[in-house]
């Protein structure tokens, strides 16, 4: 008798024709780009600008074997020079990739959720794994901040060095899908010699952990929830007693300072033919934060209804978000504010020629938003206070688009822009009085593009009425610029000119003149040339006026 017996075998599987390509590929192949500016500035604005500053940008990436990439980024400047920050200007980072394999290296940034990591940035590595299969995982470590000295003659709020870790397991399905993000940040007490207590500003340190899940249980309908818990700490001096209770609050080691804040969010949506509709609830408790955001909002609850509809055979669409916010959840204020909170969206494109769109928002936000003035009026590099957030209570934007001529020679195109907001200045989470105020720009701009000659002409007009408190300010005036390429599109050219005054209560306090001229010249291809000149004349009443003068020369290559 003869008895043959087969068991299951298991082999590993080669690809074959995928090792051939990675013999037939080049061993490193190189590509990307460097860029070096160099700005020189003369006048008498006296606004701390340095008179020689350099720019040094550029990325690189390396492949291997058409398999692995490596590519690499770096931001170098003296700009600043002489000042300490807690996130530094000069930036360096690596992001080296391998099929589902990515990592981040140097001065990074990533996201988790909004309530845990949400683009802080970092010094450190961080990882995303996304491998075919159900299975996302993302992890980091790094240091969120430089430790800042106090310095009386500087601006900058002194800080203690931070450090922060964290991670996220995501599983997804067709019909579900789970995910779950901690992060964790602490200062280090040792980095400041001199403590700054006396600013309210001690060493902390914070938890939190997002769970978030979200379900399809019937064709268009989904349903996702979503629940953050933060543990802060913001003393880890702090000797007395922790009262807090919880798992949560174990793995910290809180003491008397430690608080627990906690957020939920939930929505359900359900599409059908052309439309959607939904509703959601967001509760987020008064004083949450954590250490991987900047700026964050809280003390506040929604309950929102949505929806989207499409109209006119697609040539229309309007979404709407309508729903009911209160404050004071724990009852700790003097007031309760309730309001009717709306987001409104509207665009109407019935031809080619004509396109409109209008937007309205009362939803409380954070936001660096600057009046259009300020755009015409900047000087190159001019440094700008970023850390100024604006608070914005109400936005309303109407914008329209009108091809007035279209033919092979000529394209004339008109644009009218009218914004209103009402807004209020916020700086570590304080409104000034007298910052409320509400903001009115009215852009227009009418332009001539001359397709085959490659030139084009614009004249635009801007007014902006802004009241603040009981005072009134009026800013209007004009720009007109023309540009032009010649020799091939070798060299492009430009040259604006704007005039633009301010009045307070009709009476005329400063005006400002600018001429810009710039020019680039394609060398090879890969080579480019730049260099652009601004001059700006400044009259006011309470100073002298001044004359500024900024040129910059940079150089790009690309390969």
């Amino acid at each position: 008798m003869l008895v043959v017996y087969c068991n299951k075998g298991i082999a590993q599987q080669v690809d074959i024709e995928s090792l051939k390509n990675v013999f037939k590929a080049k061993p490193v192949r190189f590509s990307g780009g460097v860029a070096a500016n160099a700005a020189f500035y003369s006048g008498n604005g006296n606004y701390g600008r340095a008179p020689f500053t350099w720019f040094l940008q550029g990325n690189l990436n390396a492949n291997l074997f058409g398999k692995i990439n490596l590519p690499f980024s770096f931001n170098l400047t003296n700009a600043g020079h002489g000042l300490t920050y807690p996130t530094p200007p000069n930036r360096l980072s690596l992001h080296p990739t391998y099929k589902w394999i990515a990592a981040h290296i140097g001065d990074v940034a990533m996201s988790f959720s909004p309530y845990t990591l949400s683009g802080h940035q970092f010094t450190g590595a961080g990882v995303d794994l996304t491998p075919d299969g159900p299975w996302r995982i993302s992890a980091m470590g790094g240091r969120l901040q430089k430790a800042v000295a106090y310095d009386s003659g500087s601006n900058i709020l002194p800080v203690y060095r931070r450090m922060g870790y964290g991670v996220k397991l995501g599983y997804n399905q067709k019909l579900y899908r789970v995910a779950v993000s901690a992060f964790a940040a602490k200062d280090v007490q040792n980095s400041l010699l001199v403590p700054p207590d006396s600013l309210l500003i001690f060493p902390g340190k914070n938890l939190a952990i997002h769970y978030e899940a979200a379900l399809q249980p019937l064709k268009g309908l989904e349903v996702s929830a979503g629940y953050a818990t933060s543990v802060l700490t913001r003393d880890i001096r702090d000797t007395t007693e922790n009262h807090n209770k919880g798992i949560t609050n174990a793995f910290t080691g809180g003491n008397g300072s430690t608080a627990i804040y906690h957020a939920l969010k939930g929505q359900l949506n359900y599409n059908f033919r052309k439309s959607t509709i939904g509703v959601g609830y967001e509760r987020i408790d008064p004083g949450y934060q954590t250490y991987g955001t900047y700026y964050f909002n809280n003390d506040l609850e929604n309950i929102t209804v949505n929806l989207a509809q499409s109209l006119f055979k697609d040539k229309a669409s309007i979404s709407a978000n309508v729903g009911v916010q209160r404050d004071n959840l724990d009852y700790s204020k003097s007031g309760t504010t309730r309001r009717v909170v709306g987001a409104l969206n509207i665009n109407f494109a019935p031809s080619e020629k004509w396109q409109s769109s209008f937007s309205y928002s009362n939803f409380q936000t954070y936001m660096n938003i600057r009046p259009q003035f300020e755009y015409i009026n900047q000087l190159p590099y001019q440094q700008m206070d970023t850390l100024n957030f604006t608070q914005i209570s109400q936005n309303a934007n109407l914008n329209v688009n009108v091809l007035a001529k279209k033919s092979e020679q000529q394209m004339h195109s008109l644009n009218v822009n009218l914004n209103f907001q009402d807004a209020s200045d916020d700086q570590g989470g304080t409104v000034a009085k007298g910052n409320s105020s509400q903001f009115y720009n009215l852009a227009t701009s009418y332009g001539i593009q001359w397709l085959q000659s490659g030139m084009n002409l614009t004249a635009a007009y801007n007014v902006s009425y802004n009241t603040i408190a009981r005072n009134d300010f009026m800013t209007m005036g004009p720009t007109v610029s023309f540009m032009a390429r010649m020799f091939k599109k070798k060299l492009s050219s430009g040259l604006s000119a704007s005039y633009n005054f301010s009045k307070q209560d009709n009476i005329q306090i400063s005006s400002v003149l600018s001429v810009r001229l710039n020019a680039s010249y394609t060398v090879f291809k890969k080579h480019r040339l730049n260099l652009s000149l601004v001059n700006q004349i400044r009259e006011t009443q309470q100073t002298k006026n001044t004359t500024d003068l900024t040129g910059t020369m940079g150089y790009s290559y690309s390969f």
